[in-house]
């Protein structure tokens, strides 16, 4: 069986965006039972990422780690057509992922106790961002 699904986020800026309710809902309604979820978002300047989801002082500590190595408005940047974050939210993205995949077992997306899927909008300002979930099983 093969199942893809679009997903719309629209995000309010800088930070990140819990997935995993979306996700978990869209394999329980496929009755795929056993197979893969693949996970894909379709831009440059956001990714995805497998992180902690029960203390949020995780994710703030990651968005403090990105500002440290990835700074908006560097001076030794050449691309900044979009703004001072252009450059520093394409060096995001590419240091993190556009894509995952995640194992479903008995119709559930198997994740760690403590993980979550997240949408990490690297742009300070809102956008719509787009994400294809293909799930492939039995």
């Amino acid at each position: 069986m093969y199942i893809q699904k679009q997903l719309k986020i629209k995000t309010k800026g800088r930070g990140t965006y819990d997935l995993t309710p979306e996700i978990t809902e869209i394999i329980q309604q496929s009755k795929v039972e056993t197979g893969l979820c693949h996970v894909f978002i379709h831009h440059t300047s956001a990714s995805l990422i497998i992180c902690e989801n029960a203390a949020p002082e995780v994710l703030q500590d990651l968005e403090y780690f990105m500002q440290k190595s990835a700074p908006d408005g560097d001076p030794n940047y050449l691309h900044n057509d979009e703004g001072p974050d252009d450059m520093s939210a394409h060096i995001r993205s590419i240091l993190t992922q556009t894509e995952t995949t995640l194992p479903i077992k008995n119709g559930n997306c198997i994740l760690g106790i403590w993980q979550g899927v997240f949408l990490w909008e690297h742009r300070t300002s809102a956008h719509t961002r787009q994400i294809t979930i293909t799930l492939q099983g039995e």
